[in-house]
């Protein structure tokens, strides 16, 4: 019997009670971001440590940190095979508006074959996909293909602002080939994805100040500046009227997409026109010669998230105001550095800063790009082993958002990650009624299973960037 057909048999047999175990795990209501969660937050760590040393693995510790703990566990007995990181995350959002929920965000119920609960897609059941993938292995074959170690955070939701301490604390503790994350999403409905890159993030405030108050528009207008007009000279230098950025240097490390990736995307047969429609506009926008999923995913942007200042009450009130402001986010695609791209920003504000004002400029968080390369052997195994369940062809995508803790384990371990998900956009992470599709936990637990035995067939050599 294939072990395809064994993890077949396995779970089937086990559904019913895999489903009430992980119904067990989100009844814990660990929210990270509230600090009357603390103890519910230890709970789920506890009972995140037992669940593992009840299907075999081993080493299980609850690490400490200056947050919450890290829940760690090793299967380390594959001699000579590759060792895999699983990576996820215990904590969830916290639920309000709680009036919108359909059932209890802590009281998981099944409707229509969807498992509803605050953290069932974002990012325990996913967790818990692996954590029963080692059983299955375990109980039908003795063994695993490979060796695996587990890495479960409590503080995703919050930034992960303790682990890349814990990560670099822990080494060789955390050592392995690859780095495996079940925290993301499929192209749609039965139509699986492999993730091989995420953008970076960087951004500032612009805070542009003139007088040294508001001013009468009949006493000083036409002679005093006017801030917000100053702002909007320096906003409307950031891009020409195609959305192609004007800062100095901005694409000079952009990484060109190559020709099997262009391809790639234009296999997935992308609608804009019907993407349009959903969004309620005439026409998208960006940079000539890319199509949206490019724009989204390889290219890099600059975007006015927010404008400040002057008076916006109701009527007219005849000033000239002395502050106005504005945040602005870049993402970023590699090889661009999060503080050099700062930097030109700075260099491109005081260049075209109008006469009459000053401009402070404050720096946001940042979180550098990431990429695994797209003919990876152990992005590509991924892909096969979702074909072996799905019956239809893997896309092979970048996300256009970013994943900052990603990006810190590329940088500190320096392992290719993959982004294998089950998730679907449509289930609700972050929002009232947060469910995921039962369908894809059936087949994503099989899906798991067979990708370990794809990567046993590889050396640790084959498995480096």
């Amino acid at each position: 019997m294939s072990h395809l057909s064994s993890l077949n048999t396995y779970f089937e047999t086990k559904r019913e009670e895999h489903l009430e175990e992980l119904k067990q795990f989100l009844r814990i209501p660990s929210i990270s971001a509230l600090s009357d969660h603390k103890e519910d937050m230890k709970t789920a760590a506890e009972w995140l440590a037992e669940s593992m040393k009840s299907v075999g693995l081993e080493n299980v510790s609850i690490d400490e940190t200056k947050g919450h703990p890290v829940v760690y566990a090793d299967w380390m007995h594959a001699e000579g095979k590759p060792t895999l990181l699983i990576y996820g995350h215990y904590d969830v959002q916290p639920v309000d508006p709680l009036n919108l929920w359909e059932s209890e965000p802590f009281n998981p119920q099944v409707r229509d074959n969807k498992l509803f609960a605050r953290g069932a897609s974002d990012d325990k059941g996913q967790v818990y996909m692996h954590v029963k993938a080692v059983e299955a292995l375990l109980q039908t074959e003795g063994k695993l293909p490979v060796n695996v170690k587990f890495c479960i955070e409590g503080e995703e939701e919050i930034g992960s602002p303790n682990l890349p301490e814990y990560v670099e604390a822990n080494t060789e503790k955390l050592a392995a080939d690859i780095i495996v994350i079940s925290d993301t999403g499929m192209q749609g409905p039965g139509k699986p994805a492999v993730c091989y890159g995420l953008r970076g993030l960087t951004g500032v405030q612009i805070e542009v100040k003139g007088a040294k108050g508001d001013l009468h528009s009949g006493l000083y207008g036409g002679s005093v500046q006017n801030a917000i007009h100053a702002l909007v000279a320096v906003l409307d230098s950031f891009r020409d009227e195609e959305g192609t950025i004007q800062v100095e240097g901005f694409y000079d490390n952009v990484r060109a997409v190559t020709d099997e990736e262009r391809a790639a995307y234009a296999a997935l047969d992308f609608n804009e026109e019907a993407l349009k429609e959903e969004l309620g506009v005439n026409a998208l926008f960006g940079e000539k010669g890319y199509t949206h999923l490019e724009r989204t995913w390889v290219r890099p942007t600059l975007e006015i998230n927010g404008v400040f200042g002057g008076f916006s009450g109701e009527g007219i009130k005849t000033v000239l105001p002395a502050e106005a402001g504005a945040k602005i986010t870049c993402r970023l695609v590699p090889d661009q550095d999060p503080d050099e791209i700062v930097e030109k920003l700075k260099a491109h504000i005081e260049k075209h800063k109008p006469v009459g004002v000053t401009v402070e400029v404050t720096e946001f968080d940042k979180g550098k790009p990431f990429i695994t390369p797209f003919d990876h052997p152990a992005i590509q195994a991924a892909g096969r082993s979702y074909e072996k369940v799905y019956n239809v062809p893997t896309a092979y995508v970048r996300g256009g958002g970013s994943i900052p803790i990603v990006a810190a384990f590329d940088e500190i371990l320096g392992y290719p990650v993959v982004l294998m998900g089950f998730g679907l956009a449509s289930e609700n992470f972050h929002a009232p009624n947060e469910h995921f599709h039962l369908e894809n936990f059936d087949q994503g637990l099989r899906v798991i299973g067979d990708y370990y035995h794809e990567i046993a067939q590889f050396t640790s050599q084959d498995l480096k960037k």
